[in-house]
């Protein structure tokens, strides 16, 4: 009795193992390939455009120099270091030192503005 258990359990497990695998572009759930979902997915996100509030703030902040959140990132680390050295305000200092990578990532989003813009593959 055990015996013929562990015959049909084999031929269970070989039966599963002789299925073909799927390959990286069959189709997974009989639709759809994987290349054709990855494909669905990037038209969707050409599909989605900024909006007009988006575009008005892009275009006023793009006038800002970088170098002015440099400025402003250096300025807030000298401050921070005043309020530290000076008085009992360290935790003035630690709040104003914190503005620094703020700034930074402010010049860094203008930047990207500046070069690339939201909507930089659809004619203005």
């Amino acid at each position: 009795m055990e015996q013929s258990l562990n015959l049909s359990k084999n031929a269970n497990l070989s039966a599963k193992a002789s299925k073909p695998s799927q390959g990286p572009n069959e189709s997974l759930n009989g639709n759809e390939s994987l290349m054709q979902k990855a494909g669905n997915l990037w038209k969707t996100n050409e599909d989605h455009l900024e909006g007009k509030t988006t575009k008005a703030i892009e275009k006023q902040t793009s006038k800002i120099p970088s170098g002015f959140y440099l400025a402003l990132a250096i300025g807030s680390m000298a401050v921070s270091a005043a309020f530290a050295t000076s008085s009992k305000r360290k935790d003035v200092a630690n709040f104003v030192g914190r503005w620094a990578p703020c700034f930074l990532m402010l010049g860094l989003y203008n930047k990207i503005v500046k070069t690339q813009g939201s909507d930089s593959q659809t004619p203005a």
